[in-house]
């Protein structure tokens, strides 16, 4: 998905966030700011906002000498996502549908994203958030694929939710299925890495492994080799998130995207409204 100039005001709000969660120290943020500016005269050098989202978060660790800027956000987050498990699991195990309600619950982690759940009253949150329907959600397509489906790989996006993640794995595991959980090769924002993952129990529900790739969205031109043959030779492909929408929307291979769409723009190319939650099969180019 190509770079919009709407993601430029959103990328420098972005940018001075991390700056200012990284270091105190004004004339660092200021240094990081000016050179981010740089980079953002420099769009037309990234194919999507995920590459851009690297170039910038870099920046950040360079100028702060601090390698994961997020690292105690991505924890607080983890620690509250374990919180409300139980209830994650509840929901699931009541629901006529067992596999619609695993993807909800995995959706709706998509609210520990810091940048959106700040200070709000989680188990309120989530309990709301689970009630609420998919916009859309192509789940004949998904179920019939299954059925075929020995090998799945689930690409996943922020901390806390990885957490939500495992009831999903759960029921993808069903009837001896082998799942793969792919999570950030470096840390960027509050992403998942394996120290997430494995910190979150996901471990238990799938075969965890790096993409490789340090930007906010799995471009495959930056994953490692054994991610790519993953993602090429895998029976089914679940993608979660906005970012790894962004980064795969143009994927030579079906790929279901699941998430909420956060922005204008993402909510736009999905016909869908800011804030719905969606599962989409694209069959892909």
């Amino acid at each position: 998905m190509e770079l919009f100039l709407d993601c430029m005001p959103c990328m420098n709000r972005q940018v001075l966030e991390a700056a200012r969660t990284a270091t105190p120290d004004e004339e660092s943020q200021a240094r990081i700011m000016d050179r981010a500016a740089l980079t953002l005269a420099r769009r037309a050098e990234f194919s999507c906002a995920p590459a851009m989202a690297q170039a910038m978060h870099e920046i950040v660790r360079s100028v702060s000498g601090v390698a994961d800027p997020y690292q105690a956000i991505k924890r607080r987050d983890l620690d509250a996502a374990l919180g409300v498990e139980p209830l994650l699991w509840r929901f699931a195990a009541s629901a006529d549908d067992p596999l619609r309600a695993a993807l909800k619950v995995a959706a709706t982690g998509n609210v520990m994203d810091s940048a959106v759940f700040a200070d709000l009253d989680i188990t309120a949150c989530v309990a709301a958030e689970l009630e609420r329907a998919f916009a859309r959600c192509d789940l004949p397509e998904l179920a019939a694929d299954l059925v075929a489906a020995r090998h799945v790989l689930v690409i996943g996006d922020n901390s806390g939710e990885t957490v939500f993640d495992k009831v999903l794995l759960a029921a993808l595991a069903a009837e001896g299925r082998e799942v793969v959980y792919a999570v950030r090769g470096r840390p960027i924002i509050n992403d998942a890495t394996l120290a997430e993952a494995r910190y979150a129990g996901v471990d238990a529900y799938a075969t965890l492994m790096s993409s490789g790739t340090g930007a906010p969205g799995a471009i495959l031109e930056d994953c490692t080799p054994e991610f790519v043959r993953e993602f090429r030779d895998a029976d089914l492909v679940i993608s979660k998130g906005q970012g790894n929408y962004e980064a795969l929307a143009g994927a030579r291979r079906p790929v279901y995207f699941l998430l909420k769409a956060k922005c204008a723009l993402i909510a736009r190319r999905l016909d869908a409204a800011i804030g719905d939650y969606l599962l989409v099969r694209r069959d892909g180019s």
